[in-house]
């Protein structure tokens, strides 16, 4: 088995993104870590998420030492993710994997996929010491920081340093100007104390925090500034902080998450004492499109799972792939996993490019996140609950990867704000940058491209896009309470209708390009799914979906056909 080797949808987006020299150099690297992650690495996940770490506050003599302890398995996947395959360094150091320059976002995300489809927890402190590096490059002082940003991205076992971010307070989850936690002058840096009440990689050597600083604005988010807090401080004595307890946690239990509290914890100011939160927010988008790249892994590993038992299963003498209700229970499941993946790669071209200094892609990446957050990790708790049922009784017991899939996938809707949190984000963004009708502009450029084949599919979306604008401008025109209600159903079918495109821009470069008919098929699903048909071609084909391979024109036609004819279009 190999992660990379099974997935075409993954084939579809490197071949859709990347070319020549560097096409090349990510699929080996994608081929490396598709097998590893599907042996080695998924069996040291299956052993770390039953053996979870340890807090051990005290020493034998009473002194506070506040140590974690690690099972040899999660030691050994954090060597392969941070040593060996250099997933949070990809995007700052030069020459890792044979790539001339730093790895650009699409690069790591799809090595990332790969490797969260074995092990999900550890995704998330990597995802913090890249983001962290990524923060303090941004805003922080070179001078001071460049030291910390080396630690933070090196691969050298000796001289790596893991990050993490602490924002949330017992009464400051969401709202971060209730903010407590207290920065008080000391010298040329500062001391902060409070208590931060979710904390994952509690023991990070480098912490990224919010406190509230002396002059600055209360129950405002002006307020509060960013702080880098070390673990160690440059004498070697341990920072003024303590992890009070770990957190007993439905998933993610191969990594910690615990409550931290801050007790004159020594500390370095990084940027604008009154932008904290604002400078907070890059490291907080970050982490939001690495979760839904994350529940985008889980999806297919739950797909691929799903499909492994159904071939292998029979029932009633019969293959439950080959019996008719089962493809219709795994189509849409395929469908998803697939759509989630084109959005999570089109979202990190947009972010290459705002880096880049592209007014278009900033406009747009600031919208794609929240959206992919919002509706890619709450469909990753409904894929790999019903990949688990398929399984059957077997599906529910721990010695598959089933159960372990369905908690993990339970975190990526909650972490980096719950889906009512990012509901409302997406609702701002509607308001104050008219995102609805950037998202619309750039998706309808991508429709009004697409060759012959894609017509008719493009033309059932095009109509989608003006309605959604219409519905975007009633949104934000009517009364605030209404909105609100509204956002979370609407943020919904943005991203469906962004999908549903970026699956059609994939089918036309692979028939452009030589490459047949398979995404032409999976787009014209997708697209007859959304208005709730099951289309006879796409379950005739579904091998082709789930395994890849080609099908004839006209198979991929009729599904489309087959759904505008029985729906009259699209709803």
């Amino acid at each position: 088995m190999n992660f990379a080797h099974t997935d075409p949808a993954l084939t579809a987006v490197v071949d859709r993104w990347t070319a020549g020299a560097d096409r090349e150099t990510l699929n080996g690297l994608l081929d490396r870590l598709g097998r590893d992650a599907a042996g080695r690495l998924s069996e040291l996940a299956d052993i770390a998420d039953k053996n979870p770490p340890v807090l051990q506050q005290f020493d034998k003599a009473g002194d506070r030492v506040d140590r974690i302890s690690y099972h040899p398995a999660y030691l050994e996947l954090c060597r392969a993710a941070y040593n060996e395959y250099g997933l949070s360094a990809m995007s700052h150091r030069k020459g890792l994997h044979g790539w001339d320059s730093v790895h650009p976002p699409l690069a790591k995300y799809l090595a990332s996929y790969i490797f969260v489809q074995a092990e999900f927890g550890l995704a998330c402190p990597v995802s913090m010491t890249d983001a962290a590096a990524r923060t303090l490059r941004m805003f922080g002082d070179p001078a001071v920081f460049s030291p910390w940003i080396d630690a933070l991205t090196s691969t050298d076992p000796e001289q790596a340093k893991t990050g993490a971010m602490f924002m949330t307070e017992i009464q400051a989850g969401t709202d971060i100007a209730c903010t407590e936690t207290r920065a008080e002058r000391d010298g040329d840096g500062w001391v902060l104390t409070g208590k931060k009440w979710f904390a994952s990689n509690p023991d990070a050597d480098v912490i990224i925090t919010l406190a509230r600083f002396p002059g600055g604005q209360d129950g405002s988010t002006r307020g509060v500034g960013m702080f880098m807090v070390p673990k160690t401080l440059g004498s070697g004595e341990r920072n003024n902080l303590t992890i009070d307890r770990l957190k007993d946690k439905l998933g993610t239990r191969s990594m910690p998450s615990g409550e931290v509290t801050l007790n004159r914890a020594h500390a370095l100011q990084v940027g604008e004492l009154d932008r904290g939160f604002r400078q907070m927010a890059e490291m907080v988008n970050t982490s939001r499109l690495s979760n839904a790249m994350r529940s985008s892994a889980l999806m297919r590993r739950a797909v691929r799972e799903a499909v492994e038992h159904s071939k292998s299963r029979v029932v009633f003498g019969k293959r439950l792939f080959e019996q008719p209700l089962m493809r219709a229970t795994l189509l849409p499941l395929a469908l998803d996993a697939e759509a989630s993946l084109a959005l999570v790669a089109y979202s990190a071209q947009c972010l290459q490019a705002a880096d880049g200094g592209d007014e278009q892609a900033r406009a747009l990446i600031r919208v794609l996140t929240p959206i992919a957050k919002h509706f890619v990790c709450k469909r990753a708790r409904v894929v790999t609950g019903e990949a688990m049922e398929v399984r059957g009784g077997n599906g529910y017991i721990e010695e598959w990867a089933n159960a372990r899939l369905v908690r993990d996938a339970h975190l990526g809707s909650i972490w980096e704000g719950s889906s009512n949190v990012i509901a409302l984000d997406v609702l701002r963004c509607l308001r104050k940058f008219n995102s609805h009708r950037t998202v619309a502009g750039a998706m309808t450029d991508i429709l009004s491209t697409v060759g012959p084949d894609c017509e008719a599919g493009a033309g059932v979306l095009l109509r989608r896009w003006e309605e959604l604008v219409e519905e975007g401008d009633r949104l934000i025109s009517g009364s605030d309470d209404a909105a609100q209600a509204a956002s979370a159903k609407y943020a919904d079918e943005l991203a469906r209708a962004v999908m549903a495109t970026l699956l059609f821009d994939l089918a036309d470069h692979g028939i452009r390009h030589g490459n047949g008919y398979r995404s032409l098929l999976v787009a014209n699903s997708y697209l007859a799914g959304l208005a709730g048909k099951v289309p006879s071609a796409a379950l005739g084909n579904l091998d082709v979906i789930t395994d890849g391979g080609d099908v004839e024109l006209d198979d991929a036609r009729d599904v489309v056909a087959e759904f505008l004819s029985v729906a009259g279009g699209h709803r």
